[in-house]
This record gives structure tokens, sequence and C-alpha cells, in this order.
């Protein structure tokens, strides 16, 4: 097992972790996917089941991941093979450790994709190009964007060089020094979105949409939407927050940790939608107008109504922003791991990932223009782009997955007494809580959820 090159290196304070943690957690989940997942899904019903998942099943798995990576104080490759040899387990559990190392990797080279058309659109929002749009043009002025293949490879480029540039500086100087910047302006932003919102016609209609649950909208299949995106806006099994916590002083309590990350999420998930939502019915839009809601659908809001330049602006700054923070917490777990092998080069091996990311990249950005008829699993009968595929691997198999190893790994192979000295500032009713949620909830309902995927891929054969 490789030594941590860095043991002495930790957050300079509870403020900074946490700033950078609820950072990585905060990103296009939260201001693109949760939006116009609520809205496909019926709004208020649906809020509330996610709601529900984010604290009994996100809550724990979160303090779970938490206490691997400040336990192993080292990379996730590197915290695992620790726990595995001090707790006596079977090797094979090292998938976990692998798994919160390729699967941010992976994500992070398409999720620069979106990233990028942020980048994109928030200059085409600078510029007020969005003046007298509407369906059609909005849609042209899309199409347009995306075979532009060049164009798009270099704002992929772009992106991906500012996420290294921060990495490279390292924990402090760095994604410290950057999340204390990032952070207090992501809410500033999003802020002035809702205080915009609150003077429009459109804010008690999204008060009712948000918040005045219709469960005859809610199905079986918006239930397990609603688990896999509360998963998937928390982070869970990205590798971020094992790879943060191993920064993590042991002072710091972890389930206080844990439910601030959650509730920093969550009201950022809040927030957006009462940012979004006002916009899109005081404009006669339609909010279960699926993933163009941001980047096709909002633009025809932007180039219509008062103030709509400035606001559009405002929009695609606080998109840029949310999508960067993840973004930062995407690339350490794979920087960390190499810089264990090679201590003292992160600069260089901050680059070096860098540019992996930038390349493996090439086929998402691809898939829109020149790659767009391609499908990589064609010849087994699955159609889809590379950017559809990597987009459903990850969110749909790969992080379900690793999260349902997470929890039985700290609900099942951990002794009592490592998590009893994890959690020794905690009460009983806490320890419980957490060992049975790890133990039988999560791993209950992910496994629910990746049987019924299963099941319907099966049947659409």
């Amino acid at each position: 097992m490789e030594p941590n090159p860095n043991p002495s290196a930790t957050w300079s304070s509870r403020s900074a972790f946490l700033l950078a943690t609820v950072g990585g957690a905060i990103g296009l989940g939260n201001l693109w996917r949760f939006p116009y997942i609520a809205g496909e899904n019926g709004g208020g019903g649906f809020v509330l089941v996610y709601l529900g998942f984010v604290f009994a099943l996100g809550l724990p798995i979160i303090a779970g991941e938490m206490l691997l990576g400040r336990r192993g104080r080292g990379s996730a490759v590197h915290s695992i093979a620790s726990l595995i040899q001090s707790e006596n387990a079977s090797p094979w559990w090292r998938v976990i450790g692998w798994l919160s190392l390729i699967v941010p990797f992976v994500a992070l080279s398409y999720y620069a994709v979106i990233a990028a058309w942020a980048l994109d659109y928030l200059g085409l929002a600078v510029r007020n190009a969005f003046e007298g749009f509407d369906a059609g043009k909005s849609q042209t002025v899309f199409n347009q964007r995306m075979e532009q293949a060049f164009v798009q490879v270099l704002l992929h480029a772009a992106f991906v060089a500012m996420t290294v540039w921060v990495i490279a500086k390292g924990l402090n100087s760095g994604i410290e020094r950057m999340a204390k910047i990032m952070m207090p302006a992501l809410f500033g932003v999003i802020l002035i979105l809702v205080v915009y919102g609150m003077f429009s016609t459109g804010f008690v209609a999204a008060l009712e949409f948000m918040f005045k649950p219709d469960f005859s909208e809610l199905t079986y299949g918006s239930v397990l939407i609603a688990l896999g995106q509360a998963l998937f806006s928390l982070a869970v099994g990205v590798g971020l927050l094992i790879t943060f916590a191993a920064y993590m002083p042991s002072d710091y309590s972890i389930p206080k940790s844990a439910a601030i990350i959650c509730i920093g999420d969550t009201l950022a998930a809040m927030l957006a939608g009462l940012a979004i939502f006002p916009i899109v019915f005081a404009n006669q839009l339609d909010p279960g107008s699926g993933p163009g809601l941001v980047f096709q659908t909002l633009p025809i809001a932007f180039g219509n109504m008062p103030g709509g330049h400035f606001i559009g602006v405002v929009f695609f700054l606080l998109l840029f922003f949310s999508a960067y923070t993840t973004a930062i917490g995407m690339l350490e777990p794979s920087v960390a791991w190499l810089e264990e092998r090679w201590p003292g080069q992160r600069k260089l091996l901050a680059r070096c990932a860098g540019v992996g990311v930038w390349l493996l990249g090439m086929g998402s950005v691809f898939s829109f223009n020149i790659l767009a008829d391609y499908s990589p699993l064609g010849f087994f009968g699955i159609e889809g782009t590379v950017f559809d595929t990597l987009d459903f691997a990850v969110a749909n198999v790969f992080l379900p997955i690793n999260a349902l190893l997470i929890a039985v790994f700290v609900g099942w192979m951990l002794n009592r007494s490592t998590a009893d000295q994890e959690f020794s500032s905690s009460s009983e009713l806490w320890r419980i809580f957490w060992r049975f949620a790890n133990r039988y909830v999560a791993p209950i309902a992910i496994t629910i959820v990746l049987v019924d995927l299963l099941t319907g891929f099966s049947e659409s054969f």
C-alpha cells in the first residue's frame, strides 16, 4: 500500500473545508438538471420525495465517505486500501477506490462539455444575442453553436485549463482560495435571480409548483428518479468527498459536516428552482421542457422580458460558477492519486490529468456535430452518442453502484469501534441511524433503482 505523500496537508479552517466541499457538490446537477427533472415529474411531490432521499440516504452515505477519507488519509484508492488492511476486509473492496477515481475523471470529460456551453452562452448573453428570440430562433442558434466543432473544442479546453490552474496550486493556495471566492459569489448571484423572480408575475406560480405537492403527478418512476437525482446532486460515489475528507482534521465533526453539505446543496437546488421557474411561468414557457430548459427555453425569456439582458448574463454566470466549483472537486481525486506515485510534481501531474480529461472529452464534444450519428454501442443495438453513453453509464450505473458498495462497506465491513472513534462526539441515536441506513435502507433503495434500470433496459431489446 502506497503512503500518503503529503500527510500534513489539511484544511486551514472548518469553513474552508465546508465551502470547498459544498462547492464540489453544488454543480450542474443543481442548476441544470434539478429544475428540468422537477418540471418533468410534477414539481412539489417530486421535490418532497427528493428532500426525503437527500437526508434519509444521502446524509448517512456522505458521512460514510467522509469517514473513509479521513480514516485513510490519502487518495480514494489509498484510503480504501488502508481500511481494507486495518479492517481485515477482502481485497475485492478495492473496487470502491478505483470507481471513486475513474468515475469523476470520465464524468469530468463530458461534464466539461456542458460547462463549455455555459461559457459560450455567457458570451452570447453579454452581447445581448438573445434579444427577440422565439422558439425557432433559439433552436437554430443552439444547433449552430453545437455544429461549430472547433469552437466547442476550444471552449472545452479553456474550461479544463481553468480547472487545472486551480488544482495545480494545491489544497490551500488553490482549492481553498477559489472556494472562498466562488461560493459566496455563487450564492450571491443566485439570490439576485431569486429576488428578481419575487417581483415577477410568475413567482406565486413557481412557489405552488415547487412546494404545493400534487401526488397525482408522482409515479413510481418519479420516485426512482428522485433517488437518483439525490445521489447525483450530492456527488455521492464520485470520490470528491473521500478525497477532500483525507485533508480533514480529526476534530471536525463528520455528522455536522455531512448535514451542512446536504443543507447547502439542497438550498442551492431549491433556490435554483425559485430563480428559474418564475421566469418560466412569467413567460408562459413549459417547465417540463427537458434538458433544453436552460440552453433553449430560458434564452427565449431572456430575449423578451424586462431586464432580460442583465438577468441572462447573471444566470449563465451562475451556471458557470456552479460547473467550475464541481469540476475542481472532480479533478482532485485523480491528481491526489497521481501525486502519491510522483510526490512533489503536482503542477505537472495536474496538467497531465487535464490533458487526459480534454482528450477523452473529444468524443463528447463531437457528439453534437461530426459524430452526431455515431453510436459507440450500436453493434449491441443500443442507440446513443458518445456523450449519451457516458452520461447514462456514469449517472445511472456506476454512481449508484459505487454508492451501494460504499454503503455496504461502511455498514457491514467496518468494525463498530472504527465508526465509534470517528463519531466519538456524536450521539448514540446518530450512530444507530447511520449504521441502520447504510446497512439496510440505502442498499435496498439503491438496489431497487438498479434492478428497475436493468429491467427497463432489457425490455428495450
